[in-house]
């Protein structure tokens, strides 16, 4: 199959939002009642529990990059996750004997269908995909990721938004026994992350359930963890356990923080510094400290598929 890197991909060939959310079957099995996301026995995919397990029933994405992944090795030892720890080491080791199943998905808000559901049957209604997306981490470091998941626009599709939602909000487990790094006031927990609904329906970004063919390891956010390939790192949060749709602008925890140097959306823009270091270059994960960084894309290399997202948003100040 014939695999695109970003810039190869023309607008043209970008199926527009209102035909890309329409033109799939949600409902695959009988009709959805009682609170419940699909009917008994409908089929799809589902994620084993198994550490390292594979995943069945997995299809390419035409928008992956032509780039090199980088290893299992560098993506699943240098993590943000500071629910398990500050370093970029201390998630590999200190999110070694959590579990994540069982596990719920809450969805509520401004949507049709919403409720509290079991993972395995959230994931069922939806189609596995292998998406290789170049990954930009606020640091001036990226990395190059071979996710497994699901299309974000299919599950909003799938669960309704009503007209009066126009940001998708996401919150993290907050469990200070399962995620040592909760005991420390580093942020105001649950760690929280929104998109605009346009955003969210984009056909890039999806809700991420493993990397390089297994289950997602604990320390990259299992079971499920947020994917938005044109915005940093810190977009992406992780061990997702609440979607809520909601017309107000919600909070997020780095804008929360530390609101100077971390905006709502959190666009990668080279022209745009850090207030503490450049945006401009970036080092390839990996890569041996005295090779050459090479430049930072706009948009990290989708603006073509995502830059009208932002016509007439001054993205110098709405960083």
């Amino acid at each position: 199959m014939l695999i695109k890197k970003p810039s190869d991909i023309r607008p043209s060939e970008i199926t527009s939002q209102e035909n890309y959310l329409n033109r799939r079957d949600f409902i695959r099995a009988g009709a959805i009642a009682g609170g419940a996301l699909l009917a008994p026995g409908a089929f799809g995919a589902l994620i084993p529990e198994a550490r390292r397990a594979k995943l069945d029933g997995v299809t390419e994405s035409p928008f992956s990059t032509t780039e090199t992944p980088n290893s299992y090795d560098d993506i699943t030892t240098y993590n943000n996750f500071y629910e398990f720890g500050t370093g970029k080491n201390d998630p590999v080791v200190n999110a070694r004997d959590f579990k994540p199943r069982p596990w719920t998905i809450t969805v509520e808000g401004e949507a049709e269908k919403t409720g509290t559901f079991e993972f395995d049957d959230f994931m069922k209604p939806f189609d596995l995909e292998e998406r290789i997306y170049r990954m930009r981490c606020v640091e001036a470091w990226s990395m190059v990721i071979p996710w497994v998941g699901i299309s974000l626009a299919d599950v909003i599709k799938h669960v309704q938004p009503t007209s009066r939602a126009k940001y998708v909000a996401f919150e993290t487990l907050n469990d200070p026994e399962r995620m040592p790094g909760v005991r420390r006031r580093v942020l105001e927990w649950p760690y929280r992350e929104g998109l605009t609904i346009e955003e969210a329906t984009n056909p890039l970004p999806i809700l991420a359930v493993g990397l390089y063919g297994e289950v997602l390891p604990n320390q990259n956010g299992a079971p499920m963890r947020l994917v938005v390939p044109w915005k940093y790192g810190f977009k992406g949060i992780k061990s997702i356990v609440k979607i809520h749709f909601s017309e107000r602008r919600p909070k997020t925890s780095w804008n929360m923080s530390q609101p100077s140097e971390y905006g709502f959306y959190a666009n990668v823009n080279p022209e745009v510094d850090h207030p503490r270091w450049s945006q401009a270059r970036e080092r390839r994960i990996g890569a041996s400290l005295f090779a050459s960084k090479q430049p930072t894309l706009m948009f990290n290399g989708y603006g073509e598929q995502v830059a009208d997202l932002y016509k007439g948003l001054n993205l110098t100040r709405n960083f």
